[in-house]
Parts: structure tokens; C-alpha cells; sequence
């Protein structure tokens, strides 16, 4: 059973708190929030893969380029490929990658609208 799925009230207002979610850096979290005092809670879970996902952010990597053909490989790191997975429970075998400065690639893992991909080349 999931803690949020039961009435949760605020310690203030003794006002049962209302369900939303709310976007972070991409990721969709689970929050409750007092109608009157607009205090807000996360959920634990959400809270602590959100948690990872800003060290993995904050962490920078150095790898190799090779050639390997007539193409340059770069190897993503596995804590990087590993929490992708668990986000998207399924990864394609497929990237969409483009500049998005002259010295800057972007890499999209699953599934992203043209739109948001044109965003990133701006």
C-alpha cells in the first residue's frame, strides 16, 4: 500500500491535503498540498530518485572517444544507462542526438516529440 493513498492532513491547518503533481527537470513528482497554508510535501519515493537523478547530474563523467569504422564512439556510463532504465522501465536501442551549441551534444533517450527536440537544437 502506498502512503499517498490515504488522507494525509496537514499539521497546521488539520485540513486534508490535496493530491498534485508537479514537473522538475523533467520528472513528473507526486505531492500534497494544503489548500489553505500551501504547504507541500513530496513523495518519498519520488523524492529520493529525484534526489539521485541531481547527484548523477551534478557528477561529470570522462570517457573516451574512439573510432570504430568510419564513426566515433563515445561509452555512456552504466549508473547514467542504469537509472534511464529505470525511469523509462524500457529503453530503445535507439538515441536521437544533436548540437545543441558548437561544442555541446545532446543525447534523447526514448521517446521525445519533434518539438522538444527542436527546442534542444535552439
Amino acid at each position: 500500500m502506498d502512503i499517498f493513498e490515504n488522507p494525509i492532513l496537514c499539521r497546521k491547518c488539520r485540513k486534508e491535503m490535496q493530491k498534485r503533481q508537479i514537473e522538475k527537470d523533467g520528472f513528473l513528482l507526486r505531492v500534497v498540498e494544503c489548500p489553505d497554508c500551501k504547504a507541500r510535501f513530496m513523495h518519498p519515493t519520488d523524492e529520493a530518485e529525484y534526489n539521485r537523478f541531481k547527484q548523477l547530474r551534478n557528477k561529470t563523467f570522462r570517457v573516451k572517444m574512439r573510432i570504430i569504422g568510419n564513426s566515433y564512439a563515445v561509452s555512456i556510463p552504466r549508473e547514467i544507462v542504469n537509472f534511464i532504465k529505470e525511469q523509462e522501465k524500457i529503453m530503445d536501442d535507439m538515441v536521437r542526438m544533436c548540437f545543441s551549441d558548437s561544442r555541446r551534444l545532446s543525447l534523447s533517450f526514448g521517446e521525445d516529440s519533434e518539438e522538444e527536440l527542436a527546442e534542444v537544437g535552439e
